[in-house]
Formats: structure tokens, sequence, C-alpha cells
């Protein structure tokens, strides 16, 4: 409707006074045609009475579907309707005398502009359409669908929530801007909302714009070229991978996360990660379909995804540490001092982890020394009442008080060394809880750090037009 207001608009204008007028000689399109024969026989001049005019060339599209884009070709493909204006001198008559005030012919039979479309990158394969409109003021209206496949820098770094900004330009291929005038009639608000209307097919893309600006490039001779440039802005639908791929990879790295709660001494942590990474790289393998392929820029969804294997093995090697230094703390040395003094006093309280106080109480022992000359002193005050003891032998009595105090100390000797072999399993198995502590509190710093950064320039890249 807006197209035929526009041609009526034209057709009542002002006619030029260096046209030529042509007869017809009877009210019909038969009569008609037989005086445009003339002018089918300069088809090839530019339409006009003086050369040094300038052909004034309307330029208008109607977007009507978005069929895909290619990201790794960097490739737009749309479907558009074009329509093309110009005047042409040679033509006018009366729409009285020759029946109508418009006739359709064969587009081969005018001069038409050579408008292009520069980032044109296949031939057009849309249906062709032979014919145009020719109004009694000279008017040329020419419609035709294009199909599109222009180049196009894409820019995927934020995707699935991407917009893509791409470009149109038409410009006479040939024609300079002192032969060939390009100009719009239509305002891109009325072509935004136009093409939204109309739109037929958009896939995976939204259209969110449409913007205009008239360029003069000079070329190498001097010589002035009009383009107009026209920037088609479509966002990407990101629900399919949202609910695809960044849900499922939440799920899976919040359910490696509060595995550490379980207790590593009593339940096989490492088994359950290694079934959480064999599951997600499978996952991976799946939905590899869905992501871009480019070799321009990396997706901060392909840094995501990575990001969530690489926690997960470190949450591994993590769980294969402790449970080394839960298990084989056995065959290990006593925990050095600097570990002790790292670990278990510093560390720990960061972690809320503080050693556990030592039990003085079964640890003591006394010096053998200062046993041995209790004994002496004992076999003295003995020896100092011969009366008291009776018949008992000295010598006797004194080695089996020697040979019971090196029992006692072999005794004691075998316990203390038990004691030190717990308290040894014990303080490795201190540090190790105080590690694993440490680490479970970092890695949920990192995936919180990680996830929000992420979220952000998501979350900034939608809110950009």
């Amino acid at each position: 409707m807006i197209i035929f207001i526009f041609i009526s608009v034209l057709v009542h204008a002002p006619c030029n006074s260096s046209s030529i007028m042509m007869n017809c000689t009877q009210p019909n399109p038969v009569s008609l045609l037989e005086a445009l024969k003339p002018v089918f026989s300069i088809g090839s001049v530019r339409p006009v009475m003086n050369t040094s005019t300038a052909t004034s060339v309307t330029v208008d599209f109607t977007l009507f579907g978005i069929l895909g884009v290619n990201e790794k070709s960097q490739i737009l493909t749309t479907y558009i309707w074009l329509n093309v204006l110009w005047n042409n001198e040679f033509i006018r008559w009366t729409p009285e005398q020759c029946g109508s005030d418009y006739i359709t012919i064969p587009r081969k039979e005018l001069w038409v502009p050579d408008v292009v479309i520069v980032e044109f990158m296949e031939k057009n394969t849309a249906p062709f359409v032979p014919y145009t409109y020719v109004f009694s003021d000279g008017t040329i209206f020419d419609p035709q669908p294009v199909k599109v496949v222009s180049s196009c820098r894409l820019d995927i770094y934020t995707f699935p929530f991407d917009t893509q900004t791409c470009t149109l330009t038409f410009t006479s291929y040939l024609h300079r801007m002192d032969a060939v005038k390009l100009t719009n009639f239509t305002p891109v608000e009325k072509t935004l909302t136009n093409s939204k209307q109309s739109m037929t097919t958009m896939g995976e893309w939204e259209l969110v714009g449409i913007t205009l600006d008239k360029y003069e490039r000079e070329d190498g001779e001097g010589e002035l070229n009009q383009e107009l440039r026209y920037f088609v802005s479509v966002r990407r639908q990101s629900t399919m991978y949202v609910v695809n791929l960044l849900l499922p990879s939440s799920f899976l790295i919040t359910v490696d996360l509060f595995s550490f709660l379980l207790p590593p001494k009593s339940v096989d942590r490492s088994a359950f990660k290694m079934t959480l990474i064999l599951g997600y790289t499978v996952f991976l393998l799946l939905m590899n379909n869905l992501l871009p392929v480019t070799g321009n820029t990396i997706p901060l969804i392909n840094v995501f995804l990575s990001l969530c294997l690489a926690l997960m093995v470190a949450s591994l090697l993590e769980t294969v540490l402790i449970t080394n230094l839960l298990c084989g703390s056995a065959l290990c040395c006593p925990v050095p001092c600097w570990i002790t003094v790292c670990v278990l006093h510093i560390l720990g309280r960061l972690v809320c982890l503080s050693p556990k106080p030592r039990d003085l109480e079964g640890t003591v022992i006394q010096n053998p020394n200062t046993q041995e000359m209790k004994i002496s002193s004992l076999v003295a005050e003995d020896s100092k009442a011969p009366e008291e003891k009776g018949l008992l032998d000295e010598d006797k009595a004194l080695e089996e008080l020697r040979s019971l105090g090196k029992d006692l100390q072999a005794l004691r000797l075998q316990v203390d060394q038990l004691l030190g072999e717990n308290q040894t399993l014990e303080d490795w198995a201190q540090v190790g809880l105080v590690i694993d502590r440490l680490l479970f509190i970092v890695y949920i710093l990192f995936i919180s750090v990680s996830f929000f950064t992420i979220i952000i320039i998501w979350s900034q890249s939608i809110k950009s037009p």
C-alpha cells in the first residue's frame, strides 16, 4: 500500500518540460506499446535530454526474512524485496489519450540503473521478475525479490547473547555521482516497521534495528561515488542455548562443588568425580554442533565450558592428593615443622580447623637414669637396715629390680612408639583436612568470580543495542 501511495505521488508530480510527449492512435495498451517502441530502440542510453543532468534513483527495500548466519564464513543470508525508482525523460504520454496511466513492459527493453549491493557474495537465486512498471510521467518502478548472501563481520564473543550488525551498501557500480544520484524515499523507521510486520522467517535471529548513512567517497580519479549504507542489526534468540548448554553445565559444576561435603575418609570421592567428568565430556561431545565455529575470536561460552571442565579436573586432582595424605600417611615420616606451622597453625585457623591439643598424659616417660637412681637408693636403704630385711639376698634383689626396670623401660618405649605413630597419622590427616577445606573455599571463590564475570559480560551485551 505504501509503495502505491508513493507511486501515485510521483505520478501526479509536475512533469519535466524537456520530456518527449508520445501520441497514441487509440486508447489501448497495444497503441501505447507501439508508441513506446522508439524508446526501446535507445534503451541502452541513460534516459536524459542533457548528459550533464543526473538521474535520480530512489532505492528502498523491505526485509522479508533472515535465512541464516554462517559464523565460520562470516556471511549473512537475508531475503529482501528491493524497490528501485527513477525517471525516464524519453517517456511521457497523456493517460486519457492512451487509455492508461501505466503499463508493464519487459525490463530488458529499458535502461536500468546499475545499482548493486557491495557486500554481495553469491549470485541472486531469488525468482526472476522480468517486468517493470512504466508510468505516464516517465517514472519507472522496478520491484524485484533478492536473496542477499552478504559478507558481514561477525563478533560472536558474547554468544549466545550476541547482536550482529551487518551492512547492505547500495551504490552504482559504474556511474559517478554526477550521473546517478541515490536517494531513499521511505524513512528507516518505517522500513524497520514494515520489515517486522512483513517478516515471514527469522529462525534463531530477531530483527532489532535498521539505520541508514549516506556516504560520498572519492575514487582514484577524484570523482565522487555515492553510497546508501543500511545497517541491519539482528539479535540471536538464546533460549535454546541457555536450556541445552548453560543450565546443564551449571548443574554439573554445582554437583561437583557439593561433592566436597562427602567425608574423604569413608567415601571414595575420586570415583564419583571421575564419573562426573566422564558424563560432562560426553555431554560436550553431543552438544558440539550447537557451538559456533570461527577462527577470529573465541566465544565466551567456550571459555565457560572449558572453565567448568578445568574445575572438575582440578577437583579430581585435589581429591587424589587428599586421599593420598589420608591413606598413605602411615608410611610417611612425621610432619615437618614448617608444614605444622604453615598448614596446621596458620591455614588451619583461616579455614576454622585449628589443631587438636595433644594428650600429654599418655606421653610422659620417666628418665631411665632417674629410675635407676631410685632403684639404687632403694637398695642402699635396704643395705642400711639388714636386720629389717631378714634373710633377703641383697645381690639377688638388686638384680631382679634391675631386670624389672629394663622390662618396664622396653614396654614404655613400645607404647611411646605406638603413640608416636598414631600422632603422625593424626597430624597428616589434619593436614589433609586443612588442605581440603582450603581448596573447597578457593573452589567456591573461583567459581563465583568466574561466573559473575561471565554473567556481567553477557548482561552488558544484552543491554547494548
